[in-house]
């Protein structure tokens, strides 16, 4: 499999095992339902909005992995409205749910919910977004978030040719003129995935290899507020005329999601950007992404977009599953990190999942062959 860079992450062994534990109440990690079966327990499924194609996949795996467990499922989307969601987890509340999975719009707006649900014995599973600043949090599942960071720097030096793949450094020494792009600041994982990048290039912008012609470094320069693609279009249009208005190029965005990143390119090839220079095109930049998204699958694939991290929604659904019916069964899921993700009140217990990233030559392998997408979709560049 060429190019593939080093991404181990931590808990890469994903063992399934559960360890029993006693007590009771959210926040201590158990429940009071030990002695009823699946039939006759309902979680609630809350997921942050349709409008990624990432999220509805979620949404899905984890409410057809719970009904084949036999749970009653409620799943609902908030369109990214932080109101909505709060209402909805709410009413899942009211109408008896006996565990929560939450994958939050803004992880800091939840804390009424969260007390509710630890009042009424609710245990809380936060997925992929860590929900901060409440203790009645009892379970994180997501992808060791620092190392997407990592991997997306390392697969922006890659194809830069600042690393290869056969050895730490490439051929390449720059300068090259690179933008920075981050998600959006009230989730969480924008810091992790922001700092693992920046610990791989901040060393490279020092000494000069990668220039950051706008002069914009910090994540509170960068952000993008709630992942929207055009705002990310509005963005790199802003720095092609501002910052590049002298004839200068841009070699290089690190973009941390595929939606960011089909926004930037959009903003790049209207200013006369190219996958070549046939045609007088400038030459495409190397832009990263992730969350493996068919459109920009077919991108890579056609030499468009460079990469994408591929993170596999089916594990991740399947983790959260095996913690509800832990908490269920009155247990304690199984964590793999204890220290890492401190939400503001408590380090949540967690089960973090490996990362790998997918150049063109990884599709077939990474995605076709696992069955995550087909040959006929990545064609196509939408699903099925």
């Amino acid at each position: 499999m060429s190019k593939k860079l080093g991404l181990t992450a931590a808990g890469a062994v994903l063992a399934l095992s559960l360890a029993a534990c006693g007590g009771g109440g959210a926040g201590s990690g158990t429940s009071n339902n030990s002695d009823k079966s699946a039939q006759d327990l309902s979680i609630g499924v809350s997921m942050p909005t349709q409008t990624s194609e990432r999220w509805i996949a979620d949404g899905k795996a984890v409410k057809s992995q719970l009904e084949k467990e036999g749970y009653t499922v409620t799943l609902q989307y908030a369109n990214d409205d932080i109101p909505t969601q709060s209402q909805q987890v709410d009413q899942m509340i009211t109408q008896g749910a006996d565990a929560l999975i939450i994958a939050a719009i803004d992880g800091t707006a939840l804390s009424s919910q969260l007390d509710a649900a630890a009042a009424a014995n609710i245990p809380v599973i936060s997925y992929d977004r860590l929900i901060r600043d409440n203790e009645n949090v009892d379970f994180y599942v997501s992808f060791d978030n620092f190392a997407v960071g990592v991997a997306q720097a390392n697969a922006l030096l890659t194809g830069l040719g600042v690393k290869n793949d056969n050895a730490p450094d490439g051929t390449a020494t720059g300068p090259f003129n690179v933008e920075l792009f981050a998600g959006s600041l009230d989730d969480n994982n924008a810091h992790f995935f922001f700092d693992g990048a920046m610990s791989i290039l901040q060393p490279l912008i020092d000494d000069g290899t990668l220039v950051i012609k706008s002069g914009e470094t910090k994540i509170e320069q960068v952000a993008t507020l709630r992942w929207q693609q055009e705002t990310a279009q509005k963005r790199m249009e802003d720095l092609l005329t501002g910052s590049y208005n002298d004839g200068s190029l841009v070699n290089g965005v690190l973009s941390p999601y595929d939606g960011l990143s089909r926004g930037i390119i959009t903003a790049l090839q209207n200013a006369g950007y190219g996958p070549t220079t046939e045609g007088g095109a400038k030459p495409m930049p190397i832009v990263t992404g992730q969350d493996a998204e068919i459109a920009s699958v077919k991108l890579i694939d056609d030499g468009v977009q460079s990469s994408t991290i591929f993170k596999d929604t089916r594990k991740l659904a399947e983790q959260a599953v095996i913690a509800a019916k832990a908490f269920l069964e009155g247990k304690t899921p199984e964590a793999n990190d204890t220290k890492t993700y401190d939400n503001g009140k408590k380090v949540v217990p967690s089960f973090l999942l490996p990362v790998e990233t997918v150049f063109k030559d990884d599709i077939q392998t990474v995605l076709v062959d696992s069955g995550y997408w087909t040959a006929e979709e990545v064609k196509a560049g939408q699903a099925k």
